[in-house]
């Protein structure tokens, strides 16, 4: 064996399917496994994994992978991890707990900036500070700061779990799981339930750091264009001060079930929403080392539920017994896990809806599946592959995690990488006419025992009982404590406040790596985007290198809408790709465009325009293919646009109720963003647009939708008709393609045969009249925490854009709103946004205890940034992550789109280098002048809020009739 750098070479691997060399070493000294992957992606990807299998549900492992970016040996203070967010050139940045792992990814195009975020998360992860503080932080504590008041508890990964178990959807994934693994490491809850989290002590937690965060137990990743040899000799220097130990984190295989079993399990419903249910069916399958194997079930999935036509979900969704699917598909762990069911399903039709999925799954195995729909399956995980399209994700991250699938339990990490011999050897199977999907549904599914039912019912009392529960045993805990044990709680809440507002060290802070002015790049990354017009159509080019992939997206002007059809435009797109043409069926029509194309989906995209008072409103039809295909790939859209089925009823009607039920279990995990889109509504004609797409009054819209199908269904035919007849127009498309300059040359002659047969007329702009929502909003919703918003438009509060104000905006996400919400007030995220183009900006918080408590720290924000005493080391930081943000990295069909958009946007080169000078020069007296404009937002800015019915009630109660409270689910 070749050893360097104290790492001995196991095995070397060319992958050419990802253009890369791998090689597996060990840590000589201590048993860590590296797995080094060689190629020219400048977006650089290094992570450190440990196996974490937690033993009970306390969510030690989520509390500690907290906990440990909170302060190392070589970087003692309060949040490195946050101090790297204002100032890296960072792609990505985070940590991920699952049920049986603890990951540490970082990515950075820059080299020296890849390699400082790789040295300060390896210090974390080995030598974190984790004081008891941290814990009490972090993951739970007592809080009083008075003789009177009632005890509560306190904490991030506390209050981030209770509002994860307001979703429904997360309540369900955890019983499935759970059910199928009694006993198991993934039978508990690894994210922590807040009925256990107040268990975990601090000697538990200190011992699970020293157990499982050892290098003995670590499993490394580098990926990307740094310098091999480097990579070896940075580890070395931090592993080598460690010695081998025999750590026991092996993952048990679970015993197998005799019988299938049912689990019935309550979510927090509200009153108006006790008719719906959940009912999944579950499997547990045996361990699969195979690659070839670990594929097929993965094209398996996509053939029973991965388009609106596959078998197994359309027999769910035309059933009538719910109104989408629920259940997550197939889940890696060891023994993986496939999960199936409807959701918004009477829980009283649980046998029926059992019945007809194994019903459905003998049929296939009975009669076969039809050979289109297996292509089409096929064919689009083919695609995805070779393609490597892992959106914002980088390329090598998504790698890292596919490795851990076998790598985590002693299996061939590069299984799952090098797919080209598994693609080959189930091509040829097929080829062959056998039946192998089939024998994959026998095996795995109809003969696996090891499967239960899961039934999640509604209980709208459930909500009050746990809150009333935590108050009692609260109050149980508080009757026991003697004045003594009272007065240490009120100094521990007084401690841990002063140890939160205690600013860092200036040395501390200068210790941490960074980079300088002089690193950055002076100048904006410009995409080559080339206008010109064809056939009346306005057509944006990007010859940009694609890989022998042709990236088009076709732009349907929505300003050509009457605005009293808005709401249908979500609908309308689905529509165009759901019901099927005139020459083949819903299903023909899937199957299609799996099997000819990379995939096609809507997209909507609305933007104020800068300076003009005047919004953009598109919706695209977005498609990928081969240049090969490309042809094909027109074809399906003139298809689509020209004839698709708006006669379907059922369809339509199964689209309204899958909608429904996909944005009322959004409103829990995406509450923050539910909350922006409602207030920025307020201020301009683009953003109203988008609530009156995909916010709540979309939501309310669908509601009303579902009973209009059915009592007037020719009146709703007839509005996607008109809105066919208004959009469907050449002279008012924007086509942008993405592709190289050969792939261009002979694409150009196949986009204009596609333009001359799209109908052309005259193009009617239609102006909107805007209405308003109230301007202190309290939205309603079964849930145990809050999602709370305040905005204004600056521009009106005569506010003059200066790049500046994205530095200052930046720096109140990682400092400010960050200490003062997350830390101070246990929520889990505060943030602001601001909008250079429409002027508004808007402060948020998610999964929040508090409510008057976080407007307070919205109204002292501009006091915060005016008495602000800011290094030069700390505004440079600011200014580079300001400048991480306007270079973000991009794949190149991302890069394609999003220079469209600022193009249709108006954001010239001129302007972006102008606000890339201005972010660059930013001064502390920049962030002083923001202040004075923040100051405004407190009298002039809007609230709104997303929660349960009781906090904002309670709200109210102590501001009179702070908000108009709408109950939305």
């Amino acid at each position: 064996m070749t050893e360097l750098h104290g790492f001995e070479l196991i095995e070397t691997r060319t992958l050419p399917e990802l253009n890369t060399t791998a090689r597996r070493f060990r840590h000589t000294a201590t048993g860590a496994e590296l797995l080094s992957l060689e190629n020219d992606d400048e977006n650089k990807v290094f992570g450190i994994n440990f196996r974490t299998p937690p033993a009970d549900s306390t969510g030690i492992a989520h509390i500690l992978e907290h906990s440990v970016l909170c302060g190392s040996r070589k970087y003692p203070l309060k949040e490195p991890f946050v101090e790297l967010l204002k100032g890296s050139l960072q792609t990505f940045l985070n940590a991920m707990t699952y049920p049986d792992k603890t990951c540490y990814p970082v990515a950075s195009t820059n080299v020296q900036d890849f390699y400082n975020l790789v040295d300060v998360y390896l210090d974390a992860v080995l030598h974190p500070l984790i004081t008891p503080e941290i814990l009490q932080q972090e993951g739970w504590h007592y809080e009083l700061t008075t003789v009177d008041e009632p005890l509560r508890y306190k904490g991030v990964v506390f209050n981030e779990m209770k509002g994860a178990n307001s979703s429904p959807e997360r309540v369900l994934y955890r019983t499935a799981q759970s059910s199928l693994y009694p006993g198991h490491t993934y039978g508990v809850d690894s994210g922590g339930d807040p009925l256990h989290i107040p268990d975990l002590t601090y000697e538990q937690f200190k011992l699970f750091h020293e157990t499982f965060y050892h290098p003995s137990n670590a499993f490394i990743y580098v990926y990307g264009d740094d310098p091999p040899e480097e990579r070896l000799r940075l580890l070395d220097s931090v592993l080598s001060e460690f010695s081998r130990r025999e750590v026991d984190s092996a993952i048990p295989l679970q015993p197998r079930f005799d019988e299938p079993r049912r689990v019935v399990q309550s979510y927090a419903a509200s009153a108006q929403d006790t008719a719906k249910g959940y009912v999944t069916l579950n499997w547990m399958f045996d361990e699969v080392a195979d690659a070839e194997l670990s594929l097929g079930l993965s094209v398996l999935e996509h053939v029973l539920i991965g388009t609106t036509a596959a078998p197994l979900r359309k027999a769910l969704i035309d059933s009538g017994l719910g109104e989408n699917m629920a259940g997550g598909g197939l889940q890696e762990l060891r023994q993986m896990w496939f999960s199936v069911g409807l959701k918004g399903a009477d829980p009283t039709k649980a046998d029926a809806i059992e019945q007809l999925i194994l019903e459905t799954l003998a049929t296939l195995v009975r009669d076969g599946i039809d050979p289109a729909t297996t292509e089409a399956s096929f064919n689009t995980i083919e695609f995805a592959l070779r393609e490597n399209n892992t959106g914002s994700y980088p390329r090598g991250l998504s790698l890292m995690l596919r490795a851990l699938n076998t790598w985590l339990y002693a299996g061939d990490p590069f299984a799952q990488l090098a797919f080209e011999a598994p693609l080959a050897a189930i091509r040829q199977r097929l080829n062959q006419g056998e039946h192998y999907f089939e024998g994959l549904i026998e095996r795995f599914l109809l003969h696996n025992q090891h499967r239960t039912t899961v039934v999640l019912q509604p209980d709208a009392e459930l909500g009050t009982r746990v809150k009333a529960a935590e108050e009692t045993r609260l109050a149980g805990i508080r009757a026991q404590m003697t004045p003594d044990d009272i007065a240490a709680v009120i100094a521990n809440t007084a401690r841990l406040k002063e140890l939160q507002e205690a600013p860092d060290s200036p040395e501390a802070l200068a210790a941490l790596p960074s980079l300088t002015r002089n690193d950055l790049p002076l100048r904006n990354k410009i995409t080559p985007t080339e206008e010109q017009e064809r056939n009346g159509a306005r057509i944006i080019y990007h010859d940009i290198f694609t890989n022998g992939i042709v990236y088009v997206d076709i732009g349907l002007n929505l300003h050509t809408l009457q605005q009293q059809f808005l709401p249908y435009v979500t609908l309308f797109g689905r529509a165009l790709l759901e019901t099927g043409t005139t020459s083949a069926s819903a299903v023909q029509l899937q199957q299609r465009i799996g099997r000819e194309t990379g995939g096609l989906h809507p997209q909507v995209f609305t933007t104020a325009v800068r300076g003009s008072g005047i919004g953009r409103s598109r919706l695209f039809l977005r498609g990928k293919a081969t240049l090969t295909q490309a042809e094909e790939l027109l074809a399906i859209m003139r298809d689509v646009l020209r004839s698709a089925r708006f006669d379907n009823q059922e369809r339509i009607r199964q689209i309204v109720l899958e909608e429904k039920a996909s944005r009322e279990a959004a409103l829990v995990p995406s509450g923050h963003i539910v909350v922006n889109n409602r207030l920025r509504a307020q201020f301009n004609e683009a953003d109203w647009a988008t609530e009156q797409i995909g916010g709540v009054s979309y939501l309310l819209f669908l509601r009303r939708l579902a009973e209009v199908i059915d009592q007037d269904w020719p009146t709703v035919q007839g509005v996607l008709e008109q809105i066919r007849t208004t959009l469907v127009n050449r002279n008012a498309l924007v086509v942008n393609v993405t592709v190289n300059a050969d792939g261009w040359a002979g694409f150009a002659p196949q986009l204009d045969a596609f333009l001359e047969q799209v109908p052309a007329g005259t193009v009617l702009p239609v102006e909107w009249a805007t209405r308003a929502n109230p301007n202190y909003e309290g939205l309603i919703i079964p849930a145990q925490v809050n999602y709370v918003g305040k905005a204004a438009d600056l521009y009106k509060l005569g506010y003059q854009l200066h790049g500046s104000a994205l530095v200052a905006t930046r720096y109140l996400r990682t400092s400010w709103l960050w200490e003062q919400i997350r830390v101070r007030g246990g929520a889990y995220g505060g943030f602001c946004i601001f909008d250079p183009r429409s002027g508004v900006f808007s402060y948020l918080s998610y999964r929040d205890p508090n409510l008057l408590a976080t407007l307070d720290v919205y109204d002292r924000t501009g006091r915060f940034l005016r008495d602000l005493d800011l290094s030069e080391q700390e505004l440079t930081r600011s200014i580079i992550g300001a400048i991480s943000d306007l270079d973000s990295y991009q794949l190149p069909d991302a890069r394609g789109y999003s220079a469209m958009l600022r193009h249709l946007a108006g954001d010239d080169e001129d302007y972006r280098q102008q606000l890339r000078e201005e972010v660059l020069g930013t001064t502390i007296a920049d962030f002083k002048s923001f202040a004075d404009t923040l100051d405004q937002i407190n009298a002039h800015g809007l609230v709104a809020v997303l929660g349960g019915e009781q906090a904002l009630e309670a709200a109210n109660t102590e501001r009179p009739d702070l908000l108009e409270l709408i109950r939305v689910l």
